[in-house]
């Protein structure tokens, strides 16, 4: 950012040094000194005095235009971001099709999609950082109240978002340091993975519910949260966080109609190894949709308790035929508050493996499978039997220069939502960062 305040007060000071310049040449006119000098017939010298009292005036103005050029870089300086302020962004673009996606109640036509975000931090102690994020994308040409495949369970998108063309804030959030090990999160617009110790470092290349090591418990929603994860050098870190769906409007927070996640992790990690546990209290949470059957997915209602547990390994060198190997194991399980009739108890994994600087710098190959969450057991009438559900990704990432990325992948999947709900896609994704 202090680039482009430069860029700009150059170009404001070039405009002014112009007319200057212009000036200046006129002050000093070497042609008109020599007419002037051959038309004194008395004397062949020129004296100096015979101009110094124009001079002087000349030089007088060019000094108020100095002047005036500062000020006004003070008051541009003064209208731009503070100094502390950085912003980098991205932008996305998109196009695929879902064989099967008649199936899953959608469409088999090729469609396309983009996202634009620009990524604002600024810092006022230099141990704190206020974080937001604009966003703006379109899916396949759908309204956002009826989105396409792309942004709607398991074959969610992981560069998608539907705000129908319009720039919105997407996130903001405040961070601060407590100590030295210590970092504490508040905002109106935050995830709980946000403020999670690193739970798994495979990357998605097409879907979303590859992401955090199999987004069932850890299915996202942006509202108010807060939190703090305490790390230390020997490796050992806690989290404990919260988020609100319903803080910001008229049940409450915490509220019996309120619907938020209560999310607490221990996690132990070293330069090459990861494992962790998360204890998860759900209320009324329906974001694990992501990555789940349509039984798991309705259950929704009431008080539910999450245990997710997450390891990442990686070896010492890329580029070898070894990959980084991530996974998960989630086990959901519903109170008696839950609607008969519907599951109570629910599990799903996920393992991921990725291939670094194989063909070229920064490529990587990514294959990951996952069970979506399913019922393991009922309450009352539901059927366990009905889906052996299963969802992959294969991909490859290039980069032809710093700021692009292309990714091309294909996914699938077996009993995605219900029983015969069989997928086969195909997608090309570039990304621009900057």
């Amino acid at each position: 950012m202090k680039l482009f305040q430069q860029l700009l007060v150059a170009g404001a000071t070039v405009g002014l040094i112009a007319p200057i310049a212009a000036q200046a040449s006129d002050v000093v006119n070497i042609e008109e000194m020599n007419s002037y000098a051959r038309s004194q017939t008395k004397s062949s010298r020129i004296d100096s005095k015979t101009f110094i009292n124009e001079v002087s005036e000349d030089i007088a103005k060019l000094k108020g235009r100095v002047d005036g050029l500062e000020a006004q870089q003070n008051n541009f300086e003064a209208g731009a971001f503070s100094g502390t302020t950085s912003m980098d962004g991205k932008a996305a673009f998109w196009i695929g099709g879902v064989d099967g996606g008649d199936e899953i109640g959608d469409t088999e036509s090729i469609e396309t999609g983009y996202i634009y975000s620009m990524n604002l931090n600024t810092s006022f102690t230099g141990d704190d950082n206020l974080y937001v994020r604009l966003k703006a994308g379109d899916v396949g040409g759908n309204a956002s109240s009826d989105p396409s495949i792309w942004d709607n369970k398991s074959t969610y998108h992981i560069e998608t978002k539907d705000t129908d063309d319009s720039l919105k804030v997407d996130k903001i959030w405040y961070t601060t340091s407590i100590g030295e090990n210590i970092t504490a999160f508040v905002g109106p617009r935050i995830e709980n993975y946000y403020m999670y110790i690193t739970p798994s470092i495979y990357k998605p290349g097409a879907l979303k519910s590859m992401k955090l090591g199999g987004n069932a418990n850890f299915g996202a929603s942006t509202d108010v949260g807060a939190g703090f994860k305490y790390e230390t050098e020997g490796g050992f870190g806690f989290a404990s966080n919260i988020v609100s769906k319903d803080a910001d409007k008229a049940a409450g927070m915490l509220g019996k109609g309120d619907t938020n996640k209560w999310d607490t992790q221990i996690a132990y990690t070293t330069d090459r190894w990861h494992s962790s546990f998360t204890y998860s209290n759900q209320q009324n949470w329906s974001s694990h949709a992501y990555n789940a059957t349509s039984q798991a997915a309705a259950m929704k209602t009431g008080d539910f308790t999450g245990y997710a547990f997450r390891g990442y390994w990686m070896p010492e060198d890329t580029g070898s035929a070894t990959p980084e190997i991530s996974f998960g194991y989630d086990i959901r399980n519903a109170d008696d508050t839950v609607t008969s009739g519907t599951g109570k108890e629910s599990d799903s994994y996920f393992v991921g493996l990725t291939w670094k600087d194989m063909f070229q710098a920064d490529d990587r190959i990514g294959l990951a499978f996952t069970q979506p969450l399913k019922v393991t057991e009922c309450n009352g009438t539901c059927s366990t039997a009905e889906v052996d559900p299963f969802v992959w990704e294969a991909y490859y990432s290039f980069r032809p220069n710093d700021s692009i990325e292309v990714r091309p992948a294909v996914f699938g999947g077996s009993d995605v939502f219900e029983d015969g709900d069989d997928i086969f896609g195909t997608v090309l994704t570039t990304v621009f960062k900057f």
